[in-house]
């Protein structure tokens, strides 16, 4: 017998009682008790995202949520900068394409991030830009951004900030308000412990004023009517996941009642221990600026990437995500974000060790798992 352990960067594990929740009949999604949930949902992710603005509830994958902040944001023909170290930078790239913007790419090599002295250069010479679109969380690479210091750099300027921050947002320090990112989103089934199908955006004063002045160009995607519905109600416009916003609730009060103090530090500590688990293996990490929402490794020289992980999988029921487009087979990517905690990260240490020795590696067993938990008992008496 073997139990299947998820281990991707998303979708991540779930709360028993999140997903016992799911399980209730489904509600009429304009009751007032459906109103009252979402409202305390806003409240949740308000504080989460820690802003004071209004957080808009979608029904759709994270890339809707995305794309709502480029169509009402970017009119055609107007200049973005774009900083992109990665696939999902790269998603920004097609969104931005596809409503005729400018771009301006500022770009790092898979595994390095794109730094604040790239993003000033580009403001400097481009002055006209209306945004900058850019990740919190490069799950594709493992690569977290200094978004504090972009926003500092964009708060000086007319350009607004709009953050990706689908696979970060609850793994990783992130201050909407304090440090002035402009346009926020993020998703449902990441670190904050949910199934895919809801996603979500906050919008600052100085970014409603540029939508304002933006021409129509989308219906469902339009943050307008998010605005509308939500000041009206507290409701949404179209349809929602009604049964997700109910399971969503209790996802966001564990997270407030941990504190997002707390969550963060939580996740710096199973990432630095795991990044350390990783080199006692004598195995290499990808990205040179790390995520604490995942660890990406790369894959040693001889070894089949995507068959080792199958291996893993079918013997130990760990399930890791492999490698994207011109990655797959080159890197394993090991989540420890969000419903994760050091015992379920110590054993995929440990069947990886496992899995890696068996397919004849010269890999110490035991080397990463001890590795792993005297970092995490170093980190936790700090």
């Amino acid at each position: 017998m073997r139990k299947s352990r998820l281990f991707t960067p998303g979708p991540t594990p779930v709360p028993e009682e999140v997903l016992l929740e799911l399980a209730r009949p489904v509600g009429y999604h304009r009751s007032a008790e459906a109103k009252a949930t979402l409202a305390e949902v806003v409240r949740g992710l308000q504080y989460v995202l820690q802003t004071e603005q209004p957080v808009y509830v979608l029904t759709c994958s994270g890339t809707g949520a995305m794309e709502a902040a480029v169509s009402s944001v970017v009119a055609p023909g107007e200049k973005v900068i774009l900083c992109t170290a990665g696939r999902w930078g790269e998603r920004w790239r097609g969104i931005l394409k596809a409503h005729g913007a400018e771009l301006i790419a500022v770009e790092a090599p898979y595994g390095q991030a794109v730094t604040s002295d790239q993003l000033a250069d580009a403001l400097t010479h481009h002055p006209d830009a209306v945004a900058v679109y850019t990740t919190l969380c490069e799950t594709s690479t493992g690569v977290g951004h200094d978004i504090a210091a972009f926003a500092r750099l964009t708060a000086a300027s007319s350009a607004l900030l709009v953050v990706d921050g689908i696979s970060g947002i609850g793994a990783m320090e992130c201050r909407m308000d304090a440090w002035g990112i402009d346009v926020l989103v993020t998703g449902s089934q990441k670190a904050l412990m949910m199934p895919p199908g809801l996603a979500y955006v906050a919008v600052s004063p100085k970014a409603w004023r540029k939508i304002e002045a933006t021409p129509v160009r989308n219906f469902y995607f339009d943050l307008r009517r998010y605005r509308k519905a939500l000041a009206e109600g507290p409701d949404t416009p179209f349809t929602p996941a009604n049964t997700l916003i109910r399971a969503q609730r209790l996802a966001l009060e564990r997270l407030r009642a941990e504190g997002m103090e707390q969550v963060w530090a939580r996740h710096a500590r199973l990432a630095q221990a795991t990044r350390t688990a990783v080199q006692a293996l004598g195995l290499e990490l990808f990205a040179q600026r790390p995520s604490n929402a995942l660890t990406v490794i790369r894959v040693p020289a001889g070894v089949d990437g995507t068959g080792l992980l199958k291996k893993l999988e079918q013997h130990f029921g760990y399930k890791l995500a492999d490698g994207q487009d011109t990655l797959k087979g080159k890197i394993w990517r090991l989540s420890h974000m969000g419903y994760v905690d050091p015992f379920d990260v110590l054993g995929a240490i440990a069947a990886l060790e496992l899995t890696l020795h068996s397919q004849g590696l010269a890999v110490p067993l035991g080397a990463g798992v001890a590795a792993f938990q005297r970092e995490y008992a170093r980190a936790q008496a700090l």
